[in-house]
């Protein structure tokens, strides 16, 4: 059963009607992604990422585990660095 219908523009255009908008998150400058399986066509929203995937795509290994000492100091010299007159 349809959820709703689209009509598509001579420009090749089509309106996303408000009851997908709302069951796939979508706003202004959402993108979306378009897979063909077998004879149909799914339309999924991009960019749901959590942080873990984010994480694991910037560092190829999981950092070195540092002790509150090691944070803190690290901390007071980024400030330091941060605030000297020059």
């Amino acid at each position: 059963m349809a959820i709703a219908h689209s009509r598509l523009t001579a420009q090749g255009q089509i309106s996303v009607p408000a009851a997908v908008r709302r069951k796939l998150g979508l706003g202004p400058g959402s993108t979306l992604e378009w897979h063909e399986v077998g004879e149909n066509v799914v339309v999924r929203r991009v960019g749901r990422f959590t942080s873990t995937d984010l994480h694991e795509a910037i560092f190829s290994s999981p950092p070195r585990p540092r002790t509150l000492a090691e944070l803190k100091a690290g901390l007071k010299n980024h400030v330091k660095r941060r605030h000297a007159r020059r």
